[in-house]
């Protein structure tokens, strides 16, 4: 026993001076968007990123579903979650107070990155003749679930073409993985969702029922982009989806990261390394994130400042001074 007892003391001493096991674990939550959207691709592919450095980091991560953009941004000023994915729009709105957040500004916000482009999107059934947005009046139409971000643009934008939801037959508030379906269940004529493409949920709704992406342009749009800087005109490209061979124009916003002052610099810093020090693994998870560069995820569709941690990555990579 005797001979033993300093054996053990040994290990004991060399386990707690293990950096591994000296690293105390810290959660991180990123809240995300429907199962089938792209919101959630992003969170969880993040948290993969991080989660591969947990042992180095102590950070580990998850990236639950969410209700979108508006409850991402809600949550994180609650202290509920850690970061988010939110449209660039609802970035610049809660920031700056305006909007949905008049009168209640969330000064704190902080943006990490911007990540892909996300056209607003209108996908109706061909049988029922919607061309544009303008047909969507009379017509069954689903405007998205409260407290994302589709779900405000659709309502900025019905206001831009002098329209509200008294203008449906129906508007129903389907998330996004219950809308392909009663679409295919002839339960509505379309449905719409700010996403990027390609979008799985898109690809069940077009291949289920023969539908049609819808054309949203013209002057009030034309007025809503050129007086927004976080909009911009988009063409979804043609041949993305069953029966829809031609590009279809519509504007669009980008899915941004954002996160709280709250939040430690080192936590920011060591998910935006374990994101660009894998850029090209990141890169290869989704379709939506192959055309990505740095330089742009950094400039682009950002309105709210750079959180601390994120801006010393950058530094240190020479991407801005």
């Amino acid at each position: 026993m005797s001979k033993l007892k300093p054996i053990l003391m040994g290990a004991a001493f060399a386990l707690s001076a293990s950096p591994v096991l000296a690293q105390q674990e810290q959660f991180i939550t990123i809240g995300t968007g429907g199962q089938t959207g792209v919101y959630y691709v992003v969170g969880q592919s993040i948290c993969r990123l991080v989660n591969r450095q947990t042992a180095e980091t102590g950070l580990r991560c998850t990236a639950p579903a969410t209700g979108g953009s508006i409850a991402n941004i809600n949550a994180i000023k609650a202290g509920d979650m850690t970061m988010g994915v939110a449209q660039s729009d609802w970035q610049f709105h809660a920031y700056n107070g305006s909007s949905d957040y008049e009168g209640d500004a969330f000064d704190k916000l902080r943006a990490v990155f911007a990540v892909h482009p996300e056209p607003f999107t209108v996908v109706a059934r061909a049988d029922s003749e919607i061309a544009n947005f303008e047909d969507l009046k009379g017509k069954r139409v689903n405007v998205g679930n409260p407290g994302s971000g589709s779900r405000g643009t659709m309502e900025i934008v019905l206001d831009a073409m002098g329209m509200s939801m008294d203008d449906f037959s129906l508007a129903s508030e389907l998330r996004p993985a219950e809308q392909s379906a009663a679409l295919g269940d002839n339960q509505v004529d379309a449905i719409t969702y700010t996403v990027g493409h390609p979008n799985g949920s898109i690809q069940e709704a077009t291949s289920t029922v023969d539908a049609r992406l819808v054309t949203v342009a013209g002057d009030a749009i034309d007025k809503l982009v050129e007086e927004n800087p976080y909009y911009a005109k988009v063409t979804i490209p043609g041949g993305m989806y069953a029966g829809n061979d031609e590009g279809t124009e519509t504007f669009g916003v980008k899915a941004t990261f954002v996160t709280s002052s709250d939040i430690p610099e080192e936590t920011v810093y060591q998910v935006v390394k374990a994101v660009f020090d894998n850029f090209d693994r990141f890169k290869g998870l989704h379709p939506a994130f192959a055309d990505l560069e740095p330089e742009e995820m950094i400039a682009d569709g950002n309105s709210a400042p750079l959180h601390p941690g994120a801006e010393r990555y950058y530094r240190e990579q020479g991407w801005i001074e």
